[in-house]
């Protein structure tokens, strides 16, 4: 019977473990409404790093420091905690980098979750700072002067498509780490980014944010409800 009986339950944990969810996902919750972001396992150092400042509460009462309309909404300073009205933000760090994760199948379309950084030689993300890319739409020909004055390679025809329907930034393609996208709730980043802001780009009203880690079998009920509503697009994002 113990054999049968250690057989029955490695088969039960078998079938939990299979059933779990692909991915982790974050929950983004501001006083202008919430998001959900996917967590690309393509990029893991991102993804494990983002993971552990959550746990930890990291996010929590931050701001949303730069907002530019049209391009993204940057946020992930702790020093913008309880920062005074009009203070500049944006060099809060801490005290590490991630190295760039530079993926051909991840660019910069509208919704993207990609790593802030400064001018460093081998492109290192912040250890904490963060932004989601609103950006716009683009025709062919000003895809075909960026590639030529701008980025130095060619985008593939599949990404031009979702820059001409969907937008987004194609200039800082291989230049900054995406590692994640929104999955509900992409109209909040037009709400933000339509706030009004300061010279520095910081928002005269401060968009706190809290930030949680959804549980497992919300993120199992989420992906399959993607799955029956998605086609091929949603199939290729679940493989990132």
């Amino acid at each position: 019977m113990k054999p049968f009986f250690t057989f029955l339950l490695l088969l039960c944990l078998n079938s939990v473990f299979a059933s779990g969810p692909k991915h982790q996902y974050l929950k983004i919750t501001t006083a202008q409404g919430e998001c959900i972001i996917m967590l690309y396992n393509k990029t893991p150092q991102h993804r494990d790093n983002i993971v552990k400042l959550v746990k930890k509460g990291f996010y929590d009462g931050t701001l949303f420091h730069r907002v530019i309309h049209s391009f993204m909404i940057q946020g992930g300073d702790p020093d913008s905690k309880n920062a005074p009205a009009g203070k500049q933000l944006g060099d809060g760090d801490v005290g590490y980098t991630v190295p760039a994760e530079f993926r051909d199948s991840l660019f910069h379309k509208k919704g993207v979750l990609a790593a802030a950084r400064d001018d460093n030689p081998l492109m290192a993300s912040s250890g904490c700072q963060f932004y989601l890319v609103q950006g716009k739409k683009f025709t062919d020909a000003q895809l075909d002067s960026m590639e030529v004055k701008r980025l130095k390679f060619k985008i593939p025809q599949w990404e031009r498509e979702i820059y001409k329907s969907k937008g987004g930034v194609p200039h800082l393609d291989k230049r900054y780490t995406v590692y994640g996208e929104v999955v509900s709730g992409l109209p909040l980043i037009d709400t933000i980014s339509a706030v009004k802001t300061d010279s520095n780009d910081r928002p005269l009203a401060d968009v706190k944010m809290t930030v949680t880690l959804l549980k497992k079998r919300k993120a199992r009920k989420l992906e399959k409800e993607m799955k029956k509503s998605g086609g091929d697009e949603v199939i290729f994002l679940l493989n990132q």
